[in-house]
């Protein structure tokens, strides 16, 4: 800090010099200036409350020092106590702090259920904009907390901490304008690089940790505060960059090094990047890089350039907590001037980000017993091989793309608990809370399972089970206790990283000959007999043993829909390596079941055979250190058994041998599904087929060519060395196999080869695995291949569960039927059906047409649609060729109907709470969107009804003026029939052919139904229950003249012959003259059909949903419940219900929760909205679904993901109001009765007297009229509940005036004919009087041209005239109206 400076003692004082004076007088200056310095320093550290002044506003111009920005984060801090609060992690070399901000809701409070996100910057103090963006961010999340409810829910629902300098020394140094950081400043002030300092996990802890204090006091808080997810903020270009950033090679760049979690980090660095306007580009353009591009603005670490020691893997790999780094500009330390704009790039991207934390399964690890929360538990996901701890609390946060995944708790001392099928949703995280029991020891030593209590969760799918070890080992039970110990520096209180569970390795690598192989296999089967089954499908040559084990949960039989897997290894006896790796899979899979969550999910579904050799005869003559060798290669009988095997091709003549025909009988007695040969020599996936029929080496495909391939890269990828794709560099330096797999045939010609034989013949599909270059290696390198290929093996055996599989039945009576043949169209290769009945098809990720036929059945056909990770269930019921004639019809299979008890559950819960925002969230929401083109949107319904014939049909509506049709798709479990008990619902876009995204909308809408019809419930139940209607191009001419990219071009509005046809909708006579334009007329006859409930129509040029009349009437009649419909729309907008547009070509801005009634738009005759009031009986709204009419095409994924839950509340929303039956005092159902709402409202009765009205929340009054009688009934609409229902039965046996009521009918009857004669007599002599007057009115009839225009003028000489005008006629009936517009 300052000198010392002494003061004079009291002896007389020597005189003074000028100069020493002068210096004395700087001395005592500089000394005051740093004094003050450190006081001011020191009161901001510790400033009392409401010491500090009101801080100014944020101007954005110029850079923050360490003085400065520590005095602005204190005085935010003191302005907002409520929701803000400042602390220090640690120090810099220059015991500058290390200033974190906590913005929450209740700072002061540990939060265990909210997630903890983190936000670093200035890691390197010359890359400065982080540093201020943070800053700005901070300024923006305090003070818009009370205005901006975004902002809101993000504080109250997050604990936020915010780091804007982790190197305050080096950004002292940097200087202004330095772009390529050559005045120094990146370093600490010990010329530490902080982000090549933290532990790696390639190279251990190597950085002395003394010298950079910074990361130290960062690990630890990482350690300390369980941190979900966070961002890292860099400066030098402009991309995200995810782990992992280094590789064990160090590799310079171009080596991607994947985590477990490369999907979801991809995911997230794409959020920031697609929110970036200019790094979403991928096109960074930086002076000293012109050429670096970035597909979609982002990158792995590894892959862009090796980073060893990065904070981001560090965070990742020991801390619980997700990481990615951002670089936001392309100068380092820019002019002030530019932060203004830095902030505005970067500030959605931000807020998106932190958003994200709220993704995936949340959820408490307690205790049964006492219900004590368990800390540092394991939370594990089946397939991912990374684990995360819970909190002090029990709490943890698990960031998982949306999908279903078996998720498992484990503890130390409980039991683990699985709970399968957990369905993870975008935007909210899905809780998911564990119960773990206590193990009981027992007095052996060992130990046992308590049966532990079904987590509590909110989805009812989710599967509770105990994973529970059925044999008791020391092993297992260590494993479950086992930890790993952070790489931290020595503090005094040494920080330990969380428990993690490991699964247990082989213990013992040796080459196991044919007594050893033999005791081993009787040893585990003996020791874990719950899960093994240990047998032999033959002899060999010399009258060898060729032992198979099984591994499942059930191991003896062959389980009713459990795939079959088989592994065979040695089959050449002196390629050995498959013979160990199989014998290590059988002692890894018995050690870790039960305790392993992916190992326990892998034995419980699914029946693993292992062969460890095929050819133990070869075996003995073989000899370790053989690298490429033919000894003990055949068998004893000197031949090779993969040539032994019949041919497609060619005519195998060497005798069969004993080895082979054991194999193929054994392969003939069960349903095996997948297999893999493992065997030596190279290292590669060989797929079928393995020869070609003129025997060239060249690509011989099979009909399932795409599975293979996707078969050996699953092998392939998961061993690095494989697939590199240049196994044998010393020995064939030629070599090469793209991704480490290659076409058997391509390679070379294998005639009499197993694999092929295997899919010929069989249901199996097998590959042959080349495990390395030497064949018989030295025992000491067995642990190598070992990690080498045990992630390999293991995600091999789950491809076992791609494609579809399901079980084909007996129509009448249920039963299985065997030998079913399953076809898939495209593909000429079958399957059948096992002995009861269940079938595996392995198939890529797409949609299929799958037929299934057996010998005396009637085939079916269905479409089935694949994803990656899962086998699609598809189950087939059959019908007898010869059934009684009573049998029903065979239906196709699809999901069982929900009971009409489970829809109202349904709605209430779709209604209530956050069950829509579920719904919407569960459900995969495209995101890459382009316009289609008349045959574009023509082929995608029809793909429609191809692919979901169940449940679609299309129907032609019409022609437009030029000739193209008006589709109309029909939605429902029983499409083209009517079914007037189940609400009907009409959606409708395009009536303007400019305004082009209601019918993108409606197209991907229809899509999204069919797609997630059978797989998510509330679809399946809310299209069963429902009659959907969609309309997507009213205006088909109209759409191919509109102008692309133009927001306001009136281009297209109308159709081919210029109309507006919402102008074009008249019912009455006097209303229109003309015959109707060919679009208006189609839609008015598909509106007269009657029966909907409701319609919603999607319009563009507006963000505004508006409700009838569009024409300028006296007061709505039930304006309150076509309001509330409209409103239901806009508040599940997430833009619509602010009421606040913001459209530049509309005089309209602001609307009070972005509804209002559609005259007060813009009023105008002949709407369809209003036509569908009048003569429908039908509410329509109409949707304006944004301020551009015809947007970019880049822009329709954003405008989906707004209208997808909004849409999906309108198919809840028509289940709704009152339902219920008219019928006549026998119970018989009236059609036609008139059910009057309000006193207004008319709807009618349909087949079986069924009717459905929408009616906002509250009480109403319905009445019902039917020949002559009228009944009066009150009711009570809820917002959150199912329809009221209404049983209304007239009662037919009254009299009128004490009379019978036939006879007083039959003599009203009587009088009126009377009458009606008389009237008839009167006007005839009348006539003959006067017909001596027609000449008169014949000329007067001649000249009434002349007069037109002035009895048009007298009529309509003022506004109110022409409304009295328009109006006059609404008395006629609708049955005029209608003869009118036939005419």
């Amino acid at each position: 800090m300052g000198h010392a400076w002494k003061r004079p003692s009291a002896s007389p004082a020597p005189r003074l010099s000028l100069t020493t004076t002068t210096t004395l007088v700087l001395l005592l200056f500089l000394c005051l200036v740093v004094s003050l310095g450190d006081a001011r320093l020191r009161r901001t550290r510790s400033l009392p409350a409401g010491a500090a002044t009101e801080e100014a506003a944020e101007t954005y111009s110029r850079y923050y020092n360490y003085v400065d920005l520590t005095g602005r984060l204190q005085s935010l801090a003191q302005k907002h106590p409520h929701i803000a609060k400042l602390s220090s992690i640690g120090q810099s070399v220059e015991r500058r702090q290390l200033w974190a901000m906590r913005i929450t809701q209740d700072p002061e409070v540990d939060s265990p259920g909210k997630p903890k996100f983190k936000y670093v910057g200035n890691m390197h103090g010359d890359e400065t904009v982080s540093r201020q963006v943070l800053m700005y961010l901070v300024d923006y999340l305090l003070n818009r907390y009370e205005e901006d409810p975004r902002v809101a829910e993000l504080v109250n629902s997050t604990d936020i901490y915010i780091l804007p300098s982790m190197n305050p020394d080096g950004f002292e140094r940097s200087k202004e304008g330095d772009c390529e950081g050559d005045h120094g400043g990146r370093d600490n002030a010990r010329n530490k690089d902080l982000n090549r300092s933290f532990p790696d996990q390639y190279d251990g802890d190597t950085v002395d940790h003394e010298k950079v204090p910074e990361v130290v006091a960062m690990m630890r808080w990482i350690q300390e505060k369980k941190f979900v997810l966070s961002a890292n903020l860099h400066g030098g270009t402009v991309v995200a960059s995810y782990p992992f950033d280094d590789s064990a090679y160090h590799q310079q760049q171009g080596l991607y090094s994947k985590s477990e979690d490369d999907g979801l980090f991809r995911y997230l660095a794409l959020v920031y990047s697609q929110n970036h306007p200019t790094m979403r580009l991928g096109k960074p353009n930086c002076t000293d890089a012109m050429q670096e591009t970035f597909k979609d603005g982002i990158t792995n670490g590894a892959d862009w350039y090796d980073v060893p020691g990065g904070m981001q893997d560090y965070n990742y790999l020991y801390g619980n907590c997700m990481e990615v780094t951002f670089e936001l500009s392309c100068c380092k330390h820019p002019r002030a001037m530019e932060l203004h704009k830095e902030w505005d790039l970067n500030r959605e991207s931000l807020l998106a980000y932190m958003e994200k934390v709220h993704m995936g399964v949340r959820g408490f690890v307690k205790e049964a017993v006492g219900g004590a929360a368990l800390a540092n538990a394991s939370i594990v996901v089946s397939g991912i091989r990374h684990n995360l701890t819970t909190g002090d609390h029990g709490e943890y946060f698990r960031l998982l793309l949306p999908g279903t995944y078996n998720i498992t708790a484990v503890a130390p001392g409980y039991t683990p608990m699985t709970v399968s099928n957990v369905t993870v949703i975008d935007i909210k995280a899905t809780v998911l809370n564990f119960t773990l029991a206590p193990v009981v020891r027992d007095t052996a030593g060992g130990f046992t399972m308590t049966t532990a209590s079904p987590p509590s969760t909110n989805k009812s799918n989710h599967r509770a089970t105990a994973t529970t070890p059925t044999t008791t080992t020391t092993a297992a039970a260590t494993a479950a206790t086992s930890t790993q110990t952070a790489i931290l520096p020595p503090v005094s209180s040494p920080t330990v990283l969380p428990p993690k569970h490991q699964a247990i390795q082989p213990q013992e690598f040796r080459h196991h000959n044919n007594a050893d192989m033999d005791l081993f296999l009787r040893k585990y089967s003996s020791e874990y007999p719950a899960i093994t089954h240990l047998y032999s499908v033959g002899l060999s040559a010399d009258n060898r043993d060729l032992y198979v084990m099984i591994i499942s949960d059930n191991p003896a039989v062959h389980e009713h829909g459990e795939p079959e897997f088989k592994y065979i290894g040695n089959m050449h006896g002196n390629e050995v390596v498959g013979r160990e790796l199989l014998l290590n899979l059988i002692e890894y899979l018995c050690l870790n079941y039960g305790t392993d969550p992916e190992v326990t999910e892998l034995v419980n579904s699914t029946r693993i055979h292992i062969m460890p050799s095929m050819n133990p005869d070869g075996y003995e003559v073989a000899h370790e250190g053989d690298m490429r060798g033919y000894r003990g290669r055949n068998n004893s009988n000197n031949f090779d058994l993969n040539r032994n095997f019949p041919d497609q091709f060619v005519n195998i003549t060497e005798p069969r041998q004993p080895e082979t025909i054991a194999v193929m009988n054994w392969l003939k007695s069960a349903p095996f599904v997948l297999s893999a040969n493992l065997h030596g020599g190279s290292l590669v996936v060989n797929y079928p087929y393995d020869d070609e029929k003129e025997g060239k080496s060249q690509y011989s495909q099979s009909p399932d060519d795409k599975i293979f391939r996707q078969l050996a890269l699953a092998y392939s990828q998961e061993n690095t060395l494989m697939h590199n794709g240049f196994p044998c560099t010393d020995m064939y330096p030629n070599e090469y196999f793209e991704d480490g797999i290659t076409n058997g045939a391509k390679w070379y010609n294998v005639p009499g080869g197993m694999q092929d034989w295997n899919y010929l013949h069989t249901n199996c599909f097998e590959v042959t695995i080349e495990l390395g270059c030497v064949k018989y290696p030295l025992a000491k390198d067995l642990p190598t291949y070992w990690e080498q290929n045990r992630m390999s093996l293991l995600r091999f055996i789950q491809q076992v569960h791609a494609g579809i599989k399901g079980t084909v039945s007996d129509f009448k009576n249920g039963s299985g039927i065997a030998n079913a043949t399953i076809s898939v169209e495209g593909i000429n290769h079958d399957v059948t059906s096992a002995e009861t009945g269940d079938y595996w098809r392995l198939l890529t990720p797409g949609t299929y047409s799958i037929t299934a036929s057996a010998d005396g059945y009637t085939p079916l056909t269905t479409y089935a649609t694949v994803s990656e990770g899962r086998a699609e269930t598809v189950d087939f019921r059959l019908a007898p060729l010869h059934s009684e004639p009573e049998d029903p019809p065979t239906p196709r299979p699809q999901p069982t109907q929900t009971a009409p008890k489970e829809l109202l559950k349904l709605i209430k819960d779709l209604s209530a709470g956050e069950g829509l925002e579920q719904l919407f969230s569960s459900t995969p929401t495209k995101n890459s969107f382009r316009y289609c083109n008349y045959k574009e949107r023509s082929d995608f319904l029809r793909g429609l009804t191809l692919n979901f014939p169940n449940i679609t049909t299309l129907h032609s509506l019409g022609q437009s003026v030029e000739v193209r049709t008006i589709w109309a798709l029909e939605i429902s479990n029983k499409p083209g029939k009517e079914d007037s008990s189940k609400p009907k619902i009409r959606f409708v876009a395009g009536i303007h052919g400019n305004a082009a995204v209601g019918t993108e909308l409606l197209l991907e809408f229809a899509a999204f139904l069919c797609i997630n019809y059978g797989k998510n419930p509330y679809i399946t139940t809310l299209i069963n229950e429902t009659k959907i209607v969609i309309v997507p191009s009213i205006n088909p001419d109209g759409r191919e003249q509109a102008t692309k990219r133009q927001c306001n071009s009136t281009q297209g509005l109308g159709n081919a012959n210029g109309k507006d046809l919402d102008r074009e909708f008249f019912g009455n006579a006097s209303e229109h003259v003309l015959e109707p334009q060919p679009e208006t007329k189609a839609m008015m006859e598909l509106i007269l059909e009657r029966g909907y409930t409701l319609s919603v129509a999607l319009d563009g040029g507006d963000l505004v949903a508006t409700y009838p009349y569009d024409r300028p009437v006296q007061p709505v009649e039930n304006e309150a419940t076509l309001k509330y419909l409209a409103n239901v729309y806009a508040k599940n907008h997430p833009k619509m219900h602010h009421g606040n547009a913001g459209c530049s070509n509309n005089g309209q801005n602001t609307t009070h929760g972005g509804v209002m009634r559609a005259a007060e738009k813009h009023s105008h005759m002949g709407s369809m909205k209003d036509f569908s009031m009048d003569f429908g009986h039908c509410p329509e709204i109409t949707v304006y679904t944004g301020c551009c009419l015809y947007p970019p095409a880049d822009q329709l994924a954003a405008l989906w993901a707004e209208n997808k839950k909004p849409l999906l509340s309108m198919l809840v929303e028509v289940h709704k109001g009152v339902h219920g039956i008219v019928r006549d005092g026998s119970g018989k159902p009236i059609a036609g009765a008139v059910v009057v709402l309000n006193g207004g409202v008319r709807v009618f009765t349909a087949e079986g007297g069924h009717f459905h009205a929408l009616l906002a929340p509250g009480s109403h009054n319905i009445e019902a009229i039917a020949d002559g009688y009228k009944m009066h009934q009150k009711v009570v609409v809820s917002p959150n509940e199912p329809a009221s229902t209404v049983i209304i039965e007239f009662d037919t046996n009254n009299s009128i005036f004490g009379l019978p009521r036939q006879f007083v009918v039959a003599s009203a009857a009587a009088t009126m004919t009377a009458l009606v004669v008389t009237a008839c007599i009167i006007w005839c002599v009348c006539a003959a009087k006067s017909s001596y007057q027609k000449d008169g009115f014949h000329r007067l009839r001649q000249h009434r041209d002349d007069y037109d225009d002035e009895i048009r003028l007298t009529s309509m000489g003022s506004k109110k005239s022409l409304l009295a005008h328009e109006f006059q006629d609404e008395s006629e009936s609708d049955e005029d109206t209608l003869y009118a517009n036939k005419i």
